[in-house]
């Protein structure tokens, strides 16, 4: 049997933050440590090296972006150390700042839109397992930049793109769409050439194009 994976979880509120570890701990989560400033989240992510961390942007002791910066500088120093930033906004400078290095690991969910234990603990393995998963509304924000390349694609090309930065394979979009994954393929393809984008049959080689393409 695999070991649980083992979590840093950095939120201020008292109650989220009770609440978070009490539902990852019912589901088999190992929660190492929970904190609520900036600075002890960066210490808990050096000397605990978790196999995730999960992280509200605004934290003390600036109730800015230490949450982001402390996460930043752990992963300068331990890269690809997977990191699930969850905010009520979408902080579009803040997504970029993460999704910077392109390798993968992480995630950005708004808290607001999460509405099952299983949305969200598909979510932090995925991200835990090197993988990308983004909010649509975190995408759409993203997009907004390339409004002008995004209008070539069809509606339904943006449907795909939109699941693909989810970090979902041809076969869940499949299923999320209703439609056959061969149909799923052909989109991507399409999608891919409009955009100038290497095709590629990795999941998470798909959603890092799509972000550098998007980080552009």
């Amino acid at each position: 049997m695999a070991s649980p994976l083992r979590v840093v979880i950095a939120e201020d509120l008292f109650l989220l933050r009770e609440g978070l570890s009490s539902l990852l701990k019912g589901h088999g989560f190992d929660i190492v440590q929970t904190v609520d400033n900036g600075p002890a989240l960066l210490a808990a992510l050096l000397d605990l090296r978790p196999d995730i961390a999960i992280v509200d942007v605004r934290l003390p002791p600036t109730n800015t972006d230490e949450g982001l910066r402390a996460a930043l500088a752990a992963r300068a120093k331990q890269p690809r150390l997977p990191i699930l930033i969850l905010s009520a906004h979408v902080e579009q400078l803040y997504a970029k700042e993460l999704l910077a290095d392109r390798a993968g690991g992480v995630g950005y969910l708004l808290k607001d839109r999460i509405f099952t234990d299983a949305q969200f603990t598909d979510a932090l393995r995925t991200v835990a397992n090197g993988g990308t998963v983004l909010d649509p509304e975190v995408v759409a924000k993203l997009l907004s930049k390339h409004s002008s390349q995004v209008a070539k694609l069809s509606e339904r090309e943006r449907d795909v793109l939109s699941l693909m930065a989810e970090g979902r394979s041809n076969s869940a979009i499949a299923q999320r769409l209703f439609v056959t994954e061969k149909a799923v393929s052909k989109h991507c393809t399409s999608m891919f050439a409009k955009l100038n984008l290497p095709p590629s049959e990795d999941d998470n080689r798909r959603v890092l194009a799509v972000l550098a393409y998007l980080d552009s």
